[in-house]
């Protein structure tokens, strides 16, 4: 269930209130974990993909609660009510940013006017400086980024590359003389990401104490205009004019018949290797840090990855390079030892990549979706062939919801194997319940059912697809599901409880 799907008055889902009642309905209905997708600072320019960031660090300043805010004195009654009428169905990306920068705006004006006078809000224990030199390491160089950018936009519209070449190249006095000038900038996006991680660490201490575990998720690339790429040139394959040379993507698979050109710079392995992967290892650390269980995306980018010269028109031009996946495994769990990951290893996946996985028994992605394709015997995906070592999923969010694909997408063959596998037909209506009872019942240690498929909703609450530019990450929890919270609780705790899936289970 992602954070901006949950209901808020405010057009997208938050911190606020609604994610707290979400967590007290998680536990009512018998759940150990909660899986949402990255909280990444995201943009316009990126159509608000989570897995397409502003940055690997920064949290999304879209999913503050501006209730939280007014609790904590930073915003006025009357500069949260009247709220404008957001659409109740779907996230009006436009419209929210618009709202929420001009409130967070006011907030950061009464928290300098409180933190100057010596009385501004303490966070856990630590108090605004302390959270910035804890997370200096990253900090720094976002606010600085996200100060020019504001500045630069305008006369730069093909990013950061084209900036002066003193900042481009981040000459250290250039750097020391923009913070300067840009200070009052510059501390706003520290401010908010202040916010942002107070609010999310509360929430996370209450699922906490109610036996939640939170499951994250690292995407494995950033985009090109982001903070990591410009403070980190180094790390990625990028032209002396400091723009992409290669980007990212997939051959034609399942999705798309021309593959998928994501357009992220692809990363430097060499440099990466000679450094012991700190860039990758810090990133991996901090990602512990905000969550229980860490999903580790397009897993397979780690051991090779799909290479495309930069200006493709499609992906099918590429190629797959190898990364140091030995050299970077072992150093990520000599550093980070049992480090609490999995795998998400879907599409064509090969034996290197394999070997990966049972090396370091990393637990991987099961889909039942995919489960009816082929011969049952050599598909992974096939209810029975489930292992335990595996998170088991009805569908994700690059799925359509299981109801939408049995009556969209589902060929007659995988209807009448799923009708064969259930020992009886099943109808549009019943078949997302009867993917959960499979999901429920099979090997994996962990069952992971989205909302979607539990209120039995069709194609029209997909999430995400993944081919396409447009139409995504809009999906938001139907106003009529709320009032069928005790209810859907009940069935779902029922069913836990059929197949000894009990509150409390521990990850891997």
């Amino acid at each position: 269930m992602p954070i901006t799907s949950l209901p808020s008055q405010y057009g997208i889902g938050d911190f606020g209130p609604a994610a707290y009642e979400f967590a007290d309905f998680l536990k009512d209905a018998g759940q150990s974990f909660w899986q949402i997708l990255p909280l990444n600072y995201t943009t316009a320019k990126t159509r608000y993909s989570p897995y397409n960031c502003f940055s690997a660090f920064a949290g999304s300043p879209l999913l503050i609660s501006p209730q939280i805010l007014y609790r904590e004195g930073l915003l006025e009654k009357g500069q949260i009510k009247p709220v404008p009428a957001f659409p109740h169905g779907v996230v009006d990306y436009t419209r929210v940013s618009s709202y929420k920068t001009e409130l967070l705006n006011l907030a950061f004006e009464r928290f300098a006017a409180l933190h100057r006078s010596g009385h501004g809000p303490r966070a856990t224990g630590h108090d605004f400086e302390e959270f910035c030199r804890a997370n200096k390491f990253w900090l720094e160089d976002f606010a600085t980024f996200v100060a020019l950018a504001r500045r630069l936009g305008k006369s730069a519209k093909g990013g950061w590359c084209e900036w002066p070449s003193e900042i481009r190249d981040r000459s250290k006095q250039a750097i020391k003389s923009v913070r300067r000038q840009l200070q009052a900038d510059y501390q706003r996006e520290c401010f908010l990401q202040y916010v942002f991680y107070k609010q999310y660490f509360h929430l996370k201490s209450y699922c906490g104490q109610r036996g939640i575990k939170i499951i994250g998720d690292v995407p494995i690339y950033v985009a090109y205009n982001s903070a990591d790429v410009w403070a980190h040139p180094e790390v990625f394959k990028l032209t002396r004019a400091k723009k992409p040379r290669y980007v990212a993507g997939v051959p034609p698979d399942y999705f798309s018949r021309t593959g998928q050109l994501w357009g992220n710079p692809v990363y430097n392995w060499k440099y990466l290797e000679d450094t012991d992967f700190a860039w990758w290892i810090d990133r991996i650390r901090h990602n512990l840090r905000l969550y229980d269980l860490v999903r580790i995306d397009h897993f397979r980018g780690l051991c090779a990855y799909w290479q495309v010269p930069a200006g493709q028109k499609t992906a099918i031009g590429g190629q797959w390079v190898e990364a140091p996946k030995d050299k970077f495994f072992a150093a990520l769990f000599k550093q980070i030892p049992s480090a609490p990951i999995f795998a998400e290893d879907l599409g064509h996946i090969t034996a290197d990549v394999r070997e990966v996985i049972d090396r370091y028994n990393i637990p991987c992605t099961r889909v039942l979706q995919f489960g009816f394709d082929g011969d049952p015997k050599s598909n992974p995906h096939y209810p029975a062939n489930t292992s335990e070592n595996c998170l088991v999923y009805t569908g994700t969010h690059d799925n359509n919801t299981t109801r939408g694909w049995f009556q969209h997408d589902a060929t007659s063959q995988q209807k009448r194997r799923l009708f064969d596998y259930c020992g009886r037909k099943v109808s549009p209506k019943d078949v997302p319940w009867e993917m959960i009872r499979l999901a429920m019942a099979s090997p994996a240690k962990i069952a992971i059912i989205p909302m979607q498929d539990v209120l039995g909703l069709g194609a029209e609450a997909r999430m995400n697809h993944p081919a396409k530019a447009k139409g995504n990450w809009l999906w938001r929890l139907p106003r009529s599901a709320c009032s069928r919270r005790a209810g859907v609780a009940r069935r779902m705790r029922k069913m836990v409880e059929l197949h000894a899936r009990t509150a409390g289970g521990t990850a891997f």
